[in-house]
């Protein structure tokens, strides 16, 4: 992800430190993050109403005479639409006569119901029932302001200037907010209401808290008794190219719901993917909630027509290398089309000159793309920013993945001058010794460029950080892998002598890979050498994913297990970023010490890959118990490295993504490890290599499973202490072997 080091908070904006409690609403390049009880307003949590990089609502409080309602339930969370059910607190009438019994509506008389959908615009519907005998009257009040702000301003990035706020616009039931930024785009949000039933707006008040921004309005409400009031809001949101619009484009559109209508791309989501169904409740809900949140996570762009999945909200709802990839690589035998867009965008975006700025150099595959104002105008490099050692190799070996599930030789074929740029990009970085380090060259980018990319991840056991040109552990084995499979692909092109040359370079890796990172003493690779190229000597996740990429020697791949599972990285939640014997040490550290799903599953993979079953099974059952104790059954980016002795349940992270891609899709890479899934569409063959479900998951049922132009339905269930595998259903050419 992004690492912002340490900025503090602008003058107009709080910078984001908690996202506890936030509820998400999401459709393609909009979402909406408020508390519990629906509301917008400026605090540590980023809320807020976004399309793409800008916040176009940061203020939305609803209040009945004056008071908060009280929350009953929430539903929906981090969907496309969602309820919030509330109710009054005690509401004194008329201050002058607290006495009087009259002058309260008694607590829990008016039932108080916010219903909210995310489409082309936010709308939310706002009803009051009168539970009591008799006639009610109340006022209710919604504050309302944009601020305008870039997603990294809320995150914490200050700005010497910012663009220029225009007068607040209003007629009847029209409130209008714009601005123009330094980038010279006219940013606008229109809030539009509509009433139903015996109300009307009373008053609308500007600057109501003498902040200098900002919108009241009231309406006077009289709901007989049995009776129900509604009030209708619509927020439409939009940037344009031209600071200054023409009058006739004043006024808000108010088509129809979009093409890409949220309920019918979620239907057509699921019946077009790989379902997975478990009798294991758990199981079953984690399996549907991660469909789910994938869908959420796809957004349109950075082209019209192009697609791609996110990689988390709220902060990373942009197209990313890594993250996408990862998420790409765990999808295929769920939707292997996720593979394909992410392969054609990157590729589309892939570097082709060097630029130190945005950590640029011919054949990089982009570690991010923004789109907001401090992108336009240069104060951030991500336009996009490069700045990512892995994204490339990964961009390599989810090519190879992708041909092994689709057989599409025609994208690869299109995409091979790509292919041989990354390669070509590959042997121009690395050192002497034949290992891919990085190193910033962009005041404005990253220290470390791995996915533990936070300045403070790479460190040694004593605690200093490494310096110089960093070579780390992952990034060999990813390098490893992707020769491996562009080997395999050029000798199906036919390209004998380049598939002869790069399975050597992966060999001589190989070999050099064990000589120099191997920790004796701690029996586990080392997470990275240094500049000076000595192997840093701390303990961490990061050799799991050596076992992953196959980069390992199956003699040491034994003893990373052990290290994987020992007591110091393996929290019984899951396995720690960096082991609790390590100076530095913290559980509630973005990388040194706390417990990432994705990375999880990656180890997990690695330990099947390896024979350690066992090992993987508890790795793979911590996660899925974790999903019990998170809203909707959702992982999240990351959770807190706390002993499982210590913390009965697993402990947020408080500014985690949730959802977040490459969590969601780790219950997926989990299940396609435990099952050996090994497809060669070329060959129209599918393999389950050794599938073991643990004994906690005693059947898995896929449905719609495709490998090249066939399907095929499988039921996966464990007897007496073995697996066995049926087809229930096989449409085309495919022949399923069970391989023990």
């Amino acid at each position: 992800m992004t690492g912002l080091g340490d900025p503090t908070a602008t003058d107009h904006v709080r910078r984001a430190t908690d996202l506890t409690g936030t509820l998400v609403l999401k459709h393609d390049r909009c979402f909406l993050l408020s508390d519990p009880y629906g509301d917008v307003r400026n605090d540590q949590r980023g809320l807020g109403l976004y399309l793409g990089d800008t916040r176009v609502l940061s203020r939305y409080e609803l209040r009945v005479d004056g008071q908060r309602p009280v929350v009953l339930r929430t539903g929906g969370g981090a969907s496309w639409r969602g309820t919030i059910q509330m109710t009054n607190p005690d509401l004194v009438r008329n201050p002058m006569e607290k006495g009087d019994a009259a002058a309260v509506l008694s607590r829990q008389s008016l039932g108080i119901v916010r219903e909210r959908i995310i489409a082309d615009a936010f709308e939310e519907r706002i009803r009051i029932q009168n539970y009591t005998l008799h006639p009610e009257q109340c006022m209710l009040t919604l504050t309302l302001d944009a601020d305008f702000a870039d997603l990294f301003e809320v995150r914490g990035v200050q700005r010497a200037v910012r663009g220029e706020r225009r007068p607040t616009e209003m007629g009847g039931d029209l409130v209008g907010f714009g601005y123009i930024g330094l980038d010279q785009r006219f940013r606008r949000t229109w809030i539009q209401t509509s009433e139903v039933g015996d109300a009307r707006l009373v008053t609308v008040t500007e600057d109501p808290d003498g902040s200098g921004q900002g919108v009241l309005l009231s309406f006077s409400v009289s709901i007989p008794p049995g009776g129900e009031w509604s009030l209708g809001i619509r927020i439409t949101a939009e940037v344009l190219d031209t600071p200054l619009p023409s009058r006739r484009e004043q006024r808000p559109a108010t088509g129809a719901r979009p093409a890409d209508d949220p309920e019918a791309a979620h239907r057509a989501w699921h019946s077009t993917s790989t379902n997975v169904t478990s009798p294991n409740v758990a199981a079953d809900r984690a399996f549907h909630r991660s469909m789910a949140d994938l869908r959420l996570l796809v957004d349109s762009g950075p082209l019209p027509g192009e697609r791609y999945v996110a990689a988390g909200i709220p902060w990373y709802d942009t197209l990313f290398g890594r993250d996408s990839i990862i998420t790409s690589l765990q999808m295929l035998p769920i939707r292997p089309g996720i593979a394909r867009d992410t392969l054609t965008i990157l590729a589309r975006l892939q570097a082709t000159t060097r630029d130190d700025w945005r950590d640029a150099e011919p054949g990089k595959i982009l570690h991010e793309l923004r789109t907001g104002e401090l992108a336009a105008v240069g104060e951030i490099p991500h336009t996009p920013y490069y700045g990512s050692v892995d994204s490339t190799p990964l961009w390599l070996v989810l090519l190879g993945e992708y041909e092994r599930w689709t057989g599409d030789m025609e994208l690869v074929d299109r995409l091979w001058p790509n292919a041989l740029a990354a390669l070509d990009w590959i042997d121009q970085v690395a050192d002497p010794s034949g290992f891919v380090a990085y190193r910033r060259r962009s005041d404005g980018g990253l220290l470390n460029q791995g996915w533990k990319d936070s300045a403070d991840a790479i460190r040694w056991s004593d605690g200093r950080l490494a310096t110089g040109a960093v070579a780390l552990v992952e990034v060999q084995g990813y390098v490893f892998r992707a020769r491996r499979e562009m080997a395999r692909l050029a000798r199906r092109r036919g390209e004998l002598d380049l598939a002869a040359r790069l399975e050597a370079a992966a060999e001589s890796l190989r070999l050099r890979f064990e000589e120099r990172f191997w920790l004796e003493e701690a029996g586990t690779y080392s997470v990275a050498l240094d500049g000076d190229g000595q192997a840093v000597d701390s303990v961490t996740s990061n050799a799991g994913h050596a076992l992953w990429s196959g980069i390992s020697s199956p003699s040491r791949a034994a003893q990373v297990a052990a290290s994987l599972l020992g007591p110091d990285l393996f929290s019984g939640w899951g396995i720690r970023t960096l082991s609790s014997r390590m100076a530095g040490y913290n559980p509630i550290s973005y990388h040194i010490g706390s417990v990432w799903p994705h990375d999880n599953a990656i180890c997990a993979a690695g330990l099947w890959r390896y024979g350690h079953r066992d090992e993987a099974g508890r790795v793979a059952g911590a996660l899925l118990e974790a999903t019990q104790f998170f809203r909707d059954a959702r992982l999240p980016e990351l959770f807190c490295g706390f002993d499982r002795a210590a913390s009965p349940y697993p402990v947020p992270y408080p500014v985690a993504c949730s959802p977040q891609a490459w969590a969601s899709g780790s219950i997926f890479q989990l299940l396609g490890a435990m099952l050996g899934l090994a497809p060669d569409a070329a060959r129209h063959e599918l393999q389950l290599v050794s599938p073991t479900l643990p004994r906690w998951l005693p059947e898995v049922r896929l449905e719609n499973l495709v490998v090249g132009d066939a399907v095929v339905d499988l039921l996966v269930r464990r007897t007496d202490g073995s697996t066995g595998v049926e087809v229930l259903r096989r449409s085309g050419t495919l022949d399923v072997v069970v391989r023990v």
